[in-house]
């Protein structure tokens, strides 16, 4: 079993209103004022999700790298039912059940945990990363492919450009380009992990693609999960 906490029971809210006070009354336990774990060190796990929409089912994919070399230590997925409608902003609450499945069953520390998807960089401030953060208590971050609905400026062209992702002029994220002349990702914190970092780990995991190694991995591994379930 992993060595961090997984809820005994995730409960999946009625509407879309129970889901946004869901959403309320968890975004105050995110913790913001932790560094988080270094770049480059350790363990980090990246997780995805794959749909068939047809038949209403959700794979979900856990993919543990060693930090430093980027080799992979475990692999999980689990498969479920998808019990909740699609609704901007709410998408958490159609992954989170599946996810904390695959998370479950590896038995590796999945270090610090990598979202295809938003943490702060959310119109609730309370994205997927943020919400597996806070059920898990592990550190997670969001690197996304695109920007939602918040503003930025261009980063410059090269590897390690940066700049803000804005609400107004609140800072939810960044545009990072990861890699000469390609588009930025859009990096946000989710939980025990501040942005700067965020950034950090993402440039250390982004070595040879635009994408992290770690979306990369669990991306592949969740699509192979849903062929097989579905064969």
């Amino acid at each position: 079993m992993t060595a961090f906490r997984i809820p005994s029971a995730f409960r999946i809210p009625s509407d879309a209103a129970e889901a946004r006070a869901v959403q309320d009354d968890l975004r105050a336990r995110v913790i913001l004022d932790e560094p988080g774990p270094p770049p480059g060190r350790g363990r980090v796990t990246g997780v995805d999700v794959a749909y068939d929409d047809e038949r209403d089912i959700v794979a979900a994919a856990a993919v543990v790298l060693d930090a430093a070399t980027l080799e992979v230590v475990e692999e999980a997925t689990a498969v479920g039912r998808v019990s909740f409608p699609y609704v901007p902003g709410l998408l958490a609450f159609r992954e989170i059940p599946t996810l904390l499945a695959a998370l479950e069953n590896l038995t590796a520390d999945p270090g610090l945990v990598v979202c295809d998807g938003y943490g702060r960089a959310h119109p609730r401030r309370f994205g997927l990363a943020s919400h597996l953060g806070v059920l898990t208590g592990l550190p997670v971050i969001g690197v996304a492919k695109s920007p939602f609905t918040f503003t930025f400026e261009q980063p410059g062209p090269r590897r390690g450009d940066q700049s803000p992702l804005l609400d107004g002029q609140e800072e939810v994220g960044r545009a990072l380009r990861t890699r000469d002349g390609t588009k930025p990702v859009y990096v946000s914190v989710g939980h025990r992990t501040g942005l700067d970092n965020a950034v950090a780990h993402t440039l250390a995991l982004a070595r040879d693609f635009r994408q992290p190694e770690t979306t990369r991995r669990a991306d592949s591994l969740c699509r192979r999960a849903l062929r097989e379930a579905t064969a």
